[in-house]
């Protein structure tokens, strides 16, 4: 596991995006995407960028359940508004919030991936070491699956909406096992708030309860932390 240090999230940015460029040279099509603030500075660097995205496909972690695309703090209008209307890719796929089926949304999602096997993911990391949104405790070996969100994960999320009881419960989520499966895995973590997930995925024993730990059986995983997300690491 590769480990960069960087001093803010901006420069993080753009080592993500340079290790990106690199793998599109060396012939990647297919990029997993994250929400969150983490991957937005990452997400300017590849539109002010002249490196052309049509012929690639783009396949985001995660969405709540119960919004529609259209929803303003739905994921799916997240990436639009930050990457996809201003950077053209051939496809992108984002889980359906409002599936009727939960079963059914999560088996074609996961027929989305087997299609298009993941060249690069991006992930982020929650404070409780949680990717995607793969809860503390979530099996390793679960694939597309419906989440109750954490308390943890919902008080974290509730800045970007008006009333912390208007953060959805539930969501669909790309499962750890088909994380795994990505060629390559970009970590990014800003601020000390991250540290300690950080220091327990990377140097903790590799348990449900730190779903980041698994990355440690990853051969390909680069982690960009900034300083204060660094601090607890042993260098």
């Amino acid at each position: 596991m590769e480990i960069i240090i960087v001093k803010d999230n901006v420069e993080g940015g753009k080592k993500a995006f340079e290790l990106i460029k690199e793998g599109m040279d060396q012939g990647a099509k297919v990029l997993g995407l994250a929400t969150g603030s983490t991957p937005i500075s990452l997400y300017h660097e590849m539109i002010k960028s002249d490196v052309d995205f049509s012929d690639m496909t783009a396949l985001n972690l995660d969405e709540y359940v119960g919004l529609a695309p259209t929803d303003p703090q739905s994921y799916h209008h997240f990436m639009e508004e930050q990457l996809f209307s201003k950077k053209p890719f051939k496809e992108t796929f984002v889980p359906d919030g409002m599936a009727k089926d939960a079963k059914q949304e999560c088996e074609r999602y996961d027929q989305i991936i087997k299609t298009h096997p993941i060249d690069i993911q991006v992930l982020g990391i929650g404070s409780n070491a949680h990717i995607g949104f793969n809860e503390p405790g979530t099996s390793f070996d679960l694939t597309t699956h419906k989440v109750e969100l954490l308390s943890s994960t919902i008080e974290a999320n509730k800045r970007f909406f008006d009333h912390a009881e208007d953060v959805p419960r539930l969501a669909y989520s790309m499962g750890i096992k088909s994380i795994m499966k990505s060629k390559k895995i970009i970590l990014m973590a800003y601020g000390e708030t991250k540290a300690e997930a950080i220091k327990k995925a990377l140097e903790g024993p590799i348990t449900q309860e730190v779903p980041a730990s698994i990355l440690q059986n990853h051969e390909n995983v680069t982690m960009i932390v900034d300083e204060a997300a660094a601090k607890l690491i042993q260098r």
